[in-house]
């Protein structure tokens, strides 16, 4: 079972409801689903609201689509500013964008209380589309096979060289969102399996004997990497799937 990020989740049903493809009740079970509350708290509120009467919030707001943000330092993904925002959402590691009107929605964590504070923040200018994040997705992980070999992952990390073998296999293992299409939620689980990948080859199992073998390790999966997480932005970003 893959687990998607919560920001790539809660766009996913955002725009389900946005583009009528899945009812209310569906919506709020799914937005809902994994913690045990959750919450949305704007400039237009007198406090906390649930997800029930914030999707009548984005209705009256004229909110046409949702997208997500997963940026690292150095890669602001899925952001468009402004600056303070940005810095925010780096910290936190993830975010939701609403378009028409500009604003963003940052997760809170206490407990299994999930709190979304809305604010004015601007969508990014580009995002990417299913089909070029596919494509980019599947070059990376040709590029990262062939890195990888050269560093002699089925070594130290076996696991790794199986993740690659099985990658494109059927779909099915994504759980958590209605995405728009089958290639996007086929993409999703291929984008979490790279996550997955990177992380076990950047893990320190001493096969990285030296800080320049570990250094190389990064650079060789540091594409990958960003293709994943742009893949996970333009599945759960899209309101047609392509």
């Amino acid at each position: 079972m893959l687990l998607v990020p919560d920001a790539v989740r809660v766009a996913c049903w955002l725009n389900a409801w946005l583009s009528a493809r899945e009812g209310a009740d569906a919506v709020i079970s799914g937005v809902d689903a994994r913690t045990g509350r959750t919450e949305f708290e704007g400039p237009w509120t007198d406090g906390p609201v649930p997800t029930a009467l914030f999707l009548g919030e984005l209705r009256r707001l004229g909110v046409r689509r949702a997208s997500s943000a997963l940026p690292v330092p150095g890669d602001p993904l899925g952001l468009g500013g402004p600056a303070a925002f940005n810095a925010e959402v780096v910290d936190v590691g993830e975010a939701v964008l609403l378009h028409e009107p500009e604003l963003g929605m940052v997760p809170v964590r206490s407990g299994r209380l999930v709190s979304w504070h809305v604010v004015p923040a601007r969508p990014p200018s580009y995002l990417p589309t299913v089909g070029d994040a596919d494509r980019a997705l599947r070059a990376e992980l040709l590029e990262a096979a062939n890195r990888l070999a050269a560093l002699d992952v089925a070594t130290w990390r076996p696991e790794v060289a199986d993740l690659l073998t099985t990658l494109r296999g059927e779909s099915g293992d994504v759980v958590g969102a209605p995405y728009a299409s089958a290639r996007s939620a086929r993409l999703t689980e291929d984008a979490l399996r790279a996550a997955q990948i990177v992380s076990l080859a950047r893990a320190d199992d001493g096969g990285a004997v030296s800080a320049f073998e570990a250094s190389q390790r990064v650079e060789a999966l540091r594409p990958l990497e960003r293709a994943a997480r742009a893949a996970l932005v333009a599945t759960s970003s899209s309101l047609d799937g392509r």
